[in-house]
């Protein structure tokens, strides 16, 4: 039996606005990085959690009609998804689909999570 889950999330921050590094080279996770993990996390705590290979099918919609770079949204989703316990690890992620959408209010990503076998 293949399992799926359907999940709505906010739209997440681009990588630009994730990360920040100071200048003795320290890497850390913005306060807009953390916030979105924790929205994230109380959005699906009672979702499965899958600890094997997934397939993402990933439906994005962006929260303006800016130009804006497809891939700049998977980071900080990923870290969220994991933060969260829904997949263990974004090594796990065996397959990928994205498309992305107009833009909605405020933004959202539709994230399909299924299991392989």
């Amino acid at each position: 039996m293949v399992t799926e889950v359907i999940l709505e999330l906010p739209y997440p921050p681009t990588v630009n606005h994730y990360w920040k590094h100071t200048r003795s080279g320290i890497h850390y996770v913005t306060a807009k990085g953390k916030a979105f993990q924790q929205a994230v996390c109380l959005l699906v705590k009672n979702a499965k959690q899958f600890k094997g290979k997934v397939a993402l099918v990933v439906d994005i919609y962006p929260p303006d009609k800016r130009k804006r770079d497809i891939d700049n949204v998977f980071k900080a989703l990923f870290d969220g998804l994991v933060k969260s316990g829904v997949i263990a690890d974004d090594s796990l992620i065996d397959k990928l689909t994205a498309e992305k959408f107009d833009a909605v209010k405020g933004g959202k990503v539709v994230v399909r999570i299924r299991e392989l076998q």
